[in-house]
């Protein structure tokens, strides 16, 4: 029969429990007093305990929180870092930490162009800072409609607003009119500015574009449909399928508005001056175009985990964010992260 031992049970009767059994027991009972998440119990035979029920836990492993590594932004000569604790970092190429003194603990976008920055806060208004030679940017006191605001993007001197009511608004320089989007666009869900053109991505799939379209980049190609994101570049547009593939337009000397072949599996694109990226859903980083020192040379050997990618839409270096928080830069021009 094994090892055993003996107890009296509350009828009085003389039972034999199995040492297995005891072990069993205690060992549950020493997980539960640790803490350990109990999501089931497993039975003793009756026979065993001479009538009665013993119940053990059974313990689980316990989900470990996914930290969050926050958002990535870049402009011509600054990038932008919103941490997931809430931090809000900005560099310039001199070392210049200018948006350390706006709090980020109430920020869920942040975007960056040329020569100015802006964050959205989640109350959906926007505060921005830098370069106003156009009033590309309000003051932080002077944002767009209150608590209407769902996305912003910047473009080279002008701003995007998307409204929670799937219209967009603009202001900034507006020579090309791409400040000024057309008459009756609605049903928008994500936009982008490029150099002096926009990109709206509509909720059936369809891309419109406006502004200066000099090189065909505020022409989507005919037929366009099933787009899931959208990227404006200096004079070049990127736009992601629901199948993982890249299409691209406009101004191409350098290839940066025709992605690799066989490229597929992407889930996020960033299209630069003169180059573009694109984020695989393994967490690696494909970029083409350009071949300036970096620019858009293969990334940093190694480079995985990536979770978000920039490109500066007039410097020539390319930005990556890491599922650990990091920031990795690549390119030409040397930003002190």
């Amino acid at each position: 029969m094994g090892s055993q031992m003996w107890f009296r049970n509350d009828t009085g009767t003389i039972s034999a429990i199995p040492y297995a059994v005891l072990t069993l027991v205690v060992f549950g009972l020493f997980l539960v007093g640790m803490g350990v998440v109990v999501d089931a119990l497993v039975e003793v035979d009756n026979d065993m305990m001479g009538g009665t029920t013993v119940t053990t836990p059974r313990p689980t492993a316990t989900p470990v929180p996914t930290p969050d590594p926050g958002q990535i932004a870049a402009g011509a000569e600054h990038a932008l870092h919103l941490t997931g604790a809430g931090t809000l970092v900005e560099w310039d190429n001199s070392g210049y930490q200018a948006g350390d003194h706006i709090d980020g603990s109430d920020i869920d976008m942040i975007a960056a162009s040329l020569g100015h920055s802006f964050a959205l806060r989640n109350d959906g208004t926007v505060i921005a800072w830098g370069a106003g030679d156009y009033d590309d940017h309000y003051s932080p006191l002077n944002s767009p409609p209150d608590g209407n605001v769902v996305a912003i993007s910047g473009g080279g001197a002008h701003s995007l607003a998307l409204l929670n009511d799937g219209t967009v608004i603009g202001w900034g320089e507006d020579y090309y009119g791409q400040a000024s989007p057309p008459a009756g666009l609605s049903g928008v869900t994500a936009i982008a500015g490029g150099g002096a053109h926009s990109l709206a991505l509509k909720s059936d799939g369809t891309v419109v574009a406006w502004g200066y379209d000099s090189s065909g980049q505020a022409s989507p190609p005919a037929g366009l449909s099933g787009v899931t994101a959208i990227a404006a570049g200096m004079a070049h547009s990127l736009a992601l399928k629901s199948d993982g593939t890249v299409v691209g337009w406009g101004w191409d000397p350098y290839g940066q508005a025709t992605p690799p072949a066989g490229l597929s599996g992407v889930t996020a694109i960033a299209a630069g001056m003169a180059h573009s990226l694109a984020l695989k859903s393994d967490g690696t980083v494909v970029a083409w175009g350009a071949t300036g020192p970096g620019q858009a040379d293969s990334p940093p050997a190694g480079l995985s985990g990536v979770t978000a990618i920039a490109a500066s839409p007039g410097g020539i270096y390319s930005l990556a964010l890491t599922a650990d928080g990091e920031v990795v830069q690549w390119g030409s021009m040397e930003l002190l992260l």
